[in-house]
């Protein structure tokens, strides 16, 4: 069967049995309560003791009963110690009717105390009668009937004893907390508590009632005037309960917008995706991330971005969709489950749903805000098996949005970066650079006079398996891993130790390396740098790193730093692929270079393209009237390079010069330059022949 089609009649099941359950514990707790009341009475037995012992039972309740409305919270989700305690007290004593009483004047009472909470009341009520009702069979098994004119009175309270209380109290508790968990929690909307957690907490509660209920019984028979005096330790252990309780509620939820928080979000799907692979349905995770907020902190504070999380989270409980429930994972990032969904499509139109309220104009101390926001879809079981899978999944989807400016993103395993054979690759990048099998090669910048302006270095790697790996796709995967800092320390360490090595050939040639964004946000890069150099006496002039405009859009305050110590330092800063980036002329002021380069993206068809021609002609007067040098990179026939020389080019990179080339090569080819530096081939063969046409008839070369 189609998941597609069991989503539907699963629903339906669920509507129809989750509110049948309380009714039928009602109904059949009803039908028990009144045939008790019948016998007890058709017996000649009183429904609860008289004297003292009724009377100091009564004013004890009548405490609890007390505490319990004072305290004005929810109590109903896992029983109230105090009122088990003594229900269970009375049960060993005078057996099910008085306690079931007694049971019932703590539910009632309270439960008309908080209008709102009658029907609760009515299913707490119901699920003590038939936990009681239990009690008093695992009581009867051992041939112990009590009854207001036959208490039970063992000869002594000893180590005897213990097994019929025991197993009372685990009936009791077994039955009672196991029909409110299954009546109760599909119904409120409460958290659903950890079960290592829930666990605990029923035990403690078990623990209390063997330890209290004798206690009370005891005291019944012989000093029955003191039973007031348990309301002390009875209040203190219905606290301790709810202290336990709020404590692991708010390990599941988010103190500020009190939504749960990412550890419930992970129970709570794991939970859907039984559910949903039980019946062959599908399921889903919504990933949604506010666009901008970080803008918002900056600009008005955090106080004001507390302000509008709450409002963005009201916003998402009301927008909603039948059945699914809202997380909020940290920062401006909420999370939506779908328990069950139709389909693929289906999803997405939820999470477009979704955003588009997100999107509406919100109001913040009387400024008008539009934040948009982007959100990742992903499906069990087509997307992900588990609930962590799906998270990540969402995740993926989610940026995939962010960086389509799309609004929301299904996931597509084809557009996820993080594939096992992607992880492979960086696994054995990561080896690779350990065991130093990354190369570097070497691409030279001549000037038009043919003087060798520097090298730059660049990456090379061959996998043992897959051959040559694009520099594309491992420096992409070093940067979103984390590893990028492991490989630059690496460039630059592996180019140092060359330069120092042409240095005492007498090769002085400055060698530019490429560092990422986060190289120049990392504190201490440029007194690293600097430490290099010194290691491998090398000048600072020998070395010139190239950045891109890019450093300056996430912290520009910190790259600004780092370029400044660098530029003191010594080292020449390089602005490499000019006219990619989004306010270049902006950075361009900012940013300590002396060197521009202009991407190959412009000079490829400069020949061709008018357009093209005039952006690169514009670029060489802005970068001269700043002082700076120019190199175009990407020049590959003798057009441009014509073409670049005309408009006042400084040097040219590319493949018209040499390809990038492994060190033995590069030693080799700057050799052969020499003081004659760098020509083209053309130069060479007009000169050649220049010479010759130069040289009297008949004259041989030896």
């Amino acid at each position: 069967m189609k998941p597609t089609d069991s989503a539907a009649p699963a629903s339906r099941l669920r509507r129809l049995v989750v509110p049948a359950l309380p009714a039928t514990i009602v109904t059949v707790a009803g039908l028990a309560l009144a045939t008790g009341v019948i016998v007890t009475l058709g017996e000649g037995e009183a429904l609860f003791p008289g004297g003292s012992v009724g009377w100091s039972l009564a004013i004890l309740t009548g405490i609890i009963v007390g505490h319990l409305v004072a305290l004005g919270r929810d109590r109903w989700w896992g029983g109230t110690g105090s009122g088990a305690a003594l229900a269970l007290a009375v049960l060993l004593l005078y057996g099910w009717m008085p306690a079931v009483l007694v049971s019932l004047s703590v539910v009632v009472l309270v439960g008309a105390a908080r209008r709102h909470r009658w029907r609760q009341a009515v299913v707490h009520g119901a699920v003590d009668i038939l936990g009681l009702g239990t009690a008093a069979l695992g009581l009867a098994a051992f041939g112990v009937v009590s009854s207001v004119r036959h208490p039970w009175a063992p000869p002594s309270w000893n180590l005897a004893v213990l097994p019929e209380v025991v197993v009372t109290a685990a009936g009791y508790l077994f039955v009672s907390r196991g029909l409110l968990w299954v009546s109760l929690t599909p119904r409120t909307g409460q958290l659903p508590a950890i079960p290592r957690t829930a666990v605990v907490r029923q035990a403690l509660v078990g623990i209390a009632l063997l330890g209290i209920s004798p206690l009370i019984a005891v005291c019944a028979i012989h000093a029955p005037l003191l039973l007031p005096l348990f309301a002390v330790p009875l209040i203190a252990l219905d606290s301790t309960l709810w202290i336990a309780r709020a404590r692991a509620e708010e390990q599941l939820r988010d103190p500020l917008t009190g939504l749960p928080n990412r550890q419930w979000l992970l129970e709570r799907t794991w939970t859907a995706l039984d559910d949903a692979e039980r019946v062959g349905a599908r399921s889903a995770l919504v990933l949604i991330d506010l666009d901008r907020f970080r803008s918002v902190n900056d600009t008005l504070g955090h106080l004001a971005g507390d302000r509008l999380l709450l409002q963005i989270a009201d916003r998402l409980r009301h927008a909603l969709p039948r059945g699914a429930e809202a997380a909020r994972l940290g920062g401006d990032e909420f999370a939506v489950l779908l328990p069950t969904t139709d389909s693929l499509t289906s999803s997405q139109r939820a999470a477009r749903n979704l955003v588009a309220a997100l999107g509406s104009p919100l109001d913040l101390d009387g400024l008008t805000l539009v934040l948009e926001a982007s959100a990742g879809v992903a499906v069990f079981p087509d997307h992900a098996l588990d609930a962590e899978g799906l998270l990540r999944r969402a995740d993926v989807a989610m940026y995939q949005a962010k960086r389509d400016r799309s609004g929301v993103e299904l996931y597509e395993a084809k557009r996820d970066g993080n594939t096992p054979d992607r992880l492979g690759l960086l696994g054995d990048l990561r080896r690779a650079l350990d065991a130093g099998d990354v190369e570097l090669h070497y691409q030279p910048k001549v000037g038009f006079d043919g003087h060798v302006a520097g090298l730059e270095a660049l990456v090379r790697w061959v996998h043992p398996d897959r051959g040559r790996v694009p520099p594309d796709e491992f420096i992409a995967i070093a940067e979103s891993s984390g590893l990028m800092p492991r490989l630059t320390e690496y460039v630059l360490e592996t180019a140092l130790a060359q330069v120092a090595r042409w240095r005492a050939m007498g090769l002085e040639v400055p060698v530019a390396v490429n560092v990422s964004p986060r190289d120049v946000h990392s504190p201490g890069f440029a007194g690293a740098v600097a430490a290099r150099l010194a290691r491998h006496r090398v000048p600072p002039g020998a070395l010139q790193l190239e950045i891109t405009e890019h450093v300056l859009l996430e912290d520009p305050q910190r790259a600004a730093d780092t370029l400044a110590g660098l530029t003191a330092h010594g080292v020449k800063m390089s602005l490499d692929d000019f006219g990619t980036g989004y306010s270049s002329l902006v950075h361009l002021r900012r940013l300590p270079v002396s060197e521009l380069k202009i991407d190959r993206s412009f000079v490829a068809r400069l020949a061709v393209d008018t357009e093209d021609a005039e952006i690169v002609r514009c670029t060489l007067d802005l970068a001269h009237s700043l002082g700076l040098l120019v190199v175009a990179e990407g020049v590959e026939d003798d057009e441009t390079w014509e073409r670049l020389r005309d408009l006042g080019c400084d040097a040219v990179q590319g493949w018209l010069v040499a390809a990038a080339m492994p060190p033995d090569e590069t030693t080799a080819w700057l050799r052969a330059r020499g003081e004659r530096g760098w020509q083209r081939e053309s130069e060479t063969a007009a000169l050649a022949a220049e010479k010759a046409a130069e040289r009297p008839s008949g004259q041989v070369l030896n």
